[in-house]
């Protein structure tokens, strides 16, 4: 599937609600009121759209992290949600793999990382076939429906993207 990724505005907002699949219950938290901040070197997110239709399919979100005291270790870690009819399409693979191509493009960052649910197989298909690499298991870490849950974590370097 093609997509195009552009800011969200308060229209979309709506439409990107969430809480309809198992790994969207993080508990009562207000509705988004306010679209995603899409500069990069801050935390934001970006609609997810059909490239032919335009019609809203998602969007993609990131936060920053740190791996050590130089800035130079700074790194985003990147989410989706998708929504319902969009899923099993493609449109995350091709949406996590633009948006690690934006950030290579428009930053020096060397590392674009993403977590996932050990349940949640389709996005860990997605993540690898938009080229992130499994590191290891972050056990315990995401407080989802009532507990804790363990976590795949993946990434993808700059080189592996001139590989």
């Amino acid at each position: 599937m093609e997509i195009v990724l552009r800011p969200v505005v308060a229209d979309d907002l709506p439409l990107l609600a969430g809480g309809d699949a198992p790994y969207d219950d993080f508990g009562p938290r207000p509705p988004r009121t306010e679209p995603y901040s899409p500069v990069l070197r801050e935390p934001g997110g970006l609609a997810v759209c059909d490239a032919a239709a335009g019609s809203l399919l998602g969007s993609v979100s990131w936060i920053w992290m740190q791996w050590g005291p130089m800035p130079e270790s700074r790194n985003p870690m990147i989410g989706i949600w998708l929504r319902p009819e969009a899923r099993g399409r493609g449109a995350g693979t091709a949406a996590q793999r633009a948006l690690v191509d934006l950030f290579f493009r428009h930053t020096t960052v060397n590392r674009v990382e993403a977590s996932t649910d050990v349940e949640n197989v389709a996005e860990q298909r997605a993540l690898e076939k938009a080229g992130f690499t499994r590191e290891g298991t972050v056990r315990g870490a995401q407080w989802r429906h009532g507990a804790f849950h363990d976590c795949y974590s993946y990434s993808i370097l700059r080189a592996d993207r001139t590989a």
